[in-house]
This record gives structure tokens, sequence and C-alpha cells, in this order.
């Protein structure tokens, strides 16, 4: 397996892996592939932040990184945003999804990035330092996602120390 940055001509495959993977997840709006593309169009897009593991010349996972930004009021303080995270059922349980987040996270603390967010399953997350936002007063900026699936994992410690507000997610 390698894992190398996402290129114009994954993207096809990229829509169907995340289309195909968010079918069988425990959580799904069944849009996740449109949300990629969407993230993909927005100005908040890192291309070397977009990830795929390969396997033999077929794409197995996928992972992005994204510019957002914790808001309160006319305060914006950036951070970036892991979505969505996926991995093709038959891959899942070797470690796929794990060594993607962990790179993802290396490279964004490499760039200067102090912070990141995502909405999951603390469960899963929690093992990459991965905690939920309410304690600290930060929310995803759309009410109906629960608090308790709003995460977030400072790369540099005391990074969101003082920081409220609702997260662009």
């Amino acid at each position: 397996m390698i894992i190398r940055r996402e290129t114009e001509e994954d993207f096809t495959e990229i829509y169907n892996l995340v289309k195909t993977a968010f079918q069988t997840a425990k959580v799904s709006n069944g849009k996740e592939q449109e949300f990629v593309e969407q993230l993909r169009s927005g100005d908040g897009y890192i291309p070397e932040f977009a990830l795929v593991a390969e396997e033999e010349g077929k794409l197995i996972g996928h992972v992005m990184l994204t510019i957002t930004y914790v808001i309160n009021g006319h305060n914006k303080v950036e951070s970036l945003l892991l979505a969505p995270l996926s991995v093709a059922l038959e891959h899942r349980d070797k470690g796929i999804g794990s060594t993607l987040v962990n790179e993802s996270m290396k490279l964004a603390k490499l760039k200067g990035y102090s912070s990141i967010f995502l909405v999951g399953d603390p469960n899963y997350y929690g093992r990459f330092g991965f905690k939920t936002t309410a304690p600290i007063g930060i929310k995803c900026i759309y009410d109906e996602v629960p608090d308790d699936v709003m995460l977030y994992c400072e790369l540099t410690p005391g990074a969101l120390r003082g920081v409220v507000g609702k997260v662009e997610c």
C-alpha cells in the first residue's frame, strides 16, 4: 500500500470510493461524495492535504484536510477540517484509516497548522487525540450536528485556548 496525494485523474475513482464506503458506514447522509467535491472546489482546498491509499493500482482509502474557521462574531481563527475519511469495506480494520489520519496530521503539523476539527465517532478518533468540542465552547455551525460528534485535536498544545465559537464544518 502506498499513501500519496490525490490527482485530478483520481477524482472519479475517489467519488465512487467515498460513495461506496459511506453506504456501509454507521453514520451517513448519503452525500459525502458530493461533500468531497464541494470541499475540493472551495477556497479551503489544499491539494497536498488530500491523500489516497492505493494498493495494486486501486484506490482503497481517501482523506482530506481543508481550511476551516472557528467563527465568533467578527473573529475568525483558522484551523483545518478533516472530512471525510473513507476506506473501502473490504480493506477496513487493516490500519488504512489510521495511516491516512496519521499522515494527514503529520503533514498539517509540518505546514504549521495548530488544530484540526471533524465530525465523527469519538471512540474511533479518540486514538488520535481528538476530543469533543463542547467543553471548550466550540460547536458546529450546523445545529443538527450533535455535540458528542463534533471533535477537535490540538497539534500545538494550547492552540485553542480562549477560542470559542462555531466551526464551519
